[in-house]
């Protein structure tokens, strides 16, 4: 073995080795998290990062369909791969993919919670594979799996996965209850975002405050403007308070995980162990071929 073969294969032991390890380490991190966090009741949740189980309903005003199966559903994700290359290089490849933003709403029998799916770990139940032969489907059929293989029909795979009415939901992410006058008001912060709102047009912020015309604000019109912007925010935070509460679930600012899944937290949780057990897997194995790799080298 020389030296440029030592480097490359070091290169993929050693990749390996950290990769697997990081990926089992971050595994392990995220089933003790879930097993640590106790569920909430949507009606008494503290704010923060909690843990809720309930079932999804319909967003009255929102009519989704998801794209490939044309499926009434409240959240959609999908994937269309095209086969390529020949004989037995023949595989599948990535060539178009998406994901719904529509907002779910969740019901635990103590309240409603609406939550954003951006940035989650969505587990649905409902995953539909078929293939065909253009590059969006034009009429869903099941896949016929190892026929289609050896007949080395259909070039194109299409994956959609869904949320539909009904069905139960485990959500852990960072709550937060907006409205209702649960939220303490910080005069000085909610009067420097109405002036920092006000500032994106200044040539109307000119217009409202600036009254010998010079085209800049003095100190006593600047004065003028934060008294009004501290009138402003105090009106809104009044508007806040009278509106009705509204629980939002959503991603966490702290790296902690953000996990929407149709199933139970104890499939969970036992999911993301035997993901940490490939990972050592794969981390032991890249440490032992480098080794061999530089016991055969030195």
């Amino acid at each position: 073995m020389d030296l440029q073969q030592l480097a490359f294969g070091l290169t993929f032991g050693l990749g390996g080795c950290l990769g697997g390890g990081w990926w089992c380490l971050r595994r392990l991190a995220q089933a003790r998290v879930l097993l640590d966090t106790p569920t909430s009741k949507i009606r008494s949740a503290a704010q923060g990062y909690v843990e809720l189980n309930g079932q999804l309903l319909a967003q009255p005003e929102a009519i989704i369909v998801a794209p490939l199966s044309g499926t009434p559903c409240l959240w959609w994700r999908f994937r269309i791969e095209e086969r390529s290359g020949s004989g037995k290089n023949r595989q599948f490849r990535v060539v178009d993919m998406g994901s719904s933003e529509a907002w779910l709403r969740l019901d635990d029998g103590t309240g409603e919670c609406l939550i954003d799916p951006r940035g989650a770990e969505i587990r649905p139940a409902t995953r539909e594979v078929w293939q065909g032969d253009t590059p969006r489907p034009s009429a869903r059929r099941a896949s016929n799996g190892l026929f289609d293989l050896l007949s080395g029909g259909n070039d194109y795979r299409y994956i959609e996965e869904r949320f539909h009415v009904g069905e139960s939901l485990y959500a852990i992410g960072e709550f937060r209850t907006l409205g209702g006058g649960g939220q303490a008001f910080d005069a000085e912060a909610a009067q420097g975002a109405v002036i920092r709102e006000w500032k994106r047009d200044y040539g109307d912020l000119l217009k409202r405050f600036d009254s010998d015309g010079d085209g800049q604000l003095s100190e006593a019109e600047w004065a003028r403007a934060r008294l009004a912007a501290r009138l402003e925010a105090e009106d809104r935070q009044r508007q806040a308070v009278l509106a009705p509460a509204r629980n939002q679930l959503g991603r966490p600012a702290e790296a902690l995980p953000f996990i929407l899944s149709s199933e139970a937290e104890d499939s969970l949780v036992g999911r993301l162990r035997r993901q940490a057990l490939l990972g050592a897997a794969v981390c032991l194995v890249g440490a032992l071929a480098s080794a061999w790799m530089l016991g055969v080298y030195l």
